[in-house]
């Protein structure tokens, strides 16, 4: 299977010409390309530029707005509810973050829910807005589209991915920022798979009769089969947190609802949590503290198998370098799917093959 390589550069000047076809305006148009792409950057390519596809589909068939806001619901000081109108995950995840941490700044705390949103993309870029301003962020996040996870010692979908970030800022270096679906493996990775027609380990999946399966089809086409939760019991346990938080708490609502399964959109809610460590930690003892233990923390050797010791955050900061040097790589199926989304927003694909090669 062939893959194409592009400049980061250039290819969000392409993402950006099809969100604008679509009818975002330009500032719309460049946050959700710069997101899709820095998620491709940071190596969650399930996250990245793949989902162009679905996102077109969605707003043709209406389930994702152009050029919405969040809205507020509830506003209690330190206590936000808003409503993200369905709008692009993109903008409303950036527009609601940056409420929250203003709100944080003026109360030392501030609980945000969120729900209704098209897709939120890449949640930690969301605890990475926060730590920029010296911030701490939890998430909690719900997944309405098709429920695609397995309850543990279930053997059908129930649920979505529903993922949980933390993000802490640490004192001299780049921030500890945990994102993880609690699926065994975010959807978008099999779909990546699929595509690329690889196997996928068996822990990560199973077939449409509940048994684990190495086969990427059974997440992507019919008969579908489901995710499985990571760590078992643990996973399921998180899941159902974040459904419950993210999902019933803000208001979005939670994956029993169904509906038309044949729909492309993608509609989260999200739990947040903001506090300034700076308003109740004494004589800086967060910042030695922090600095004390991963000190000792990195004084373990280096295990058989491995080359360092690394913490949440590092492995995609050394994939932005990476890649930012080398180029994106973009398997054939996923720039066709690509190019066919220019076309249903009636964007030449000359123009964006053009911009794509910059």
């Amino acid at each position: 299977m062939k893959d194409s390589t592009f400049r980061h550069q250039p290819l969000t000047r392409a993402i950006e010409a099809i969100v604008l076809a679509g009818g975002s305006d330009a500032r719309e148009a460049k946050l959700v390309a710069e997101n899709l792409v820095l998620a491709n950057l940071l190596g969650h390519d399930s996250h990245g530029i793949g989902m162009i596809p679905r996102y077109i589909d969605a707003l043709l068939e209406g389930g994702l707005v152009v050029n919405q806001h969040p809205k507020v619901q509830v506003d209690a000081g330190a206590l936000l509810a808003l409503d993200g109108c369905q709008g692009y995950g993109q903008v409303i995840g950036q527009e609601a973050m940056a409420m929250a941490i203003e709100r944080t700044r003026q109360h030392g705390s501030c609980v945000m829910t969120l729900g209704r949103s098209h897709h939120l993309g890449r949640i930690g870029q969301w605890g990475e807005q926060a730590v920029a301003a010296g911030l701490v962020s939890i998430h909690f996040v719900n997944v309405i589209s098709r429920a695609i996870v397995a309850p543990h010692g279930g053997a059908d979908a129930r649920f979505g991915t529903n993922p949980v970030c933390i993000a802490i800022p640490l004192p001299g270096e780049a921030p500890f920022v945990l994102d993880m679906a609690t699926s065994a493996v975010a959807q978008g990775k099999i779909r990546v798979a699929h595509n690329k027609r690889a196997k996928v380990s068996r822990e990560w999946l199973i077939d449409d009769h509940g048994n684990p399966t190495d086969d990427p089809r059974y997440g992507v086409v019919d008969p579908l089969g489901a995710l499985r939760t990571f760590g078992v019991h643990k996973g399921y346990g998180l899941a159902l947190a974040c459904e419950l938080l993210g999902g019933a708490l803000s208001g979005g609502g939670t994956e029993h609802q169904g509906g038309d399964r044949s729909k492309k959109r993608v509609w989260n809610g999200m739990l947040a949590i903001l506090i300034d460590p700076a308003r109740i930690e004494k004589n800086g003892l967060f910042t030695t503290e922090t600095a004390a233990f991963l000190a000792a923390l990195r004084k373990s050797p280096v295990a058989p198998g491995f080359d360092k010791l690394r913490i949440a955050g590092d492995p995609e900061r050394e994939t932005r370098a990476k890649r930012e040097r080398d180029g994106i790589s973009v398997d054939d199926i996923t720039w066709q799917e690509i190019r066919a989304a220019a076309a249903k927003v009636k964007l030449p694909v000359a123009k964006l093959e053009a911009l794509a090669q910059g």
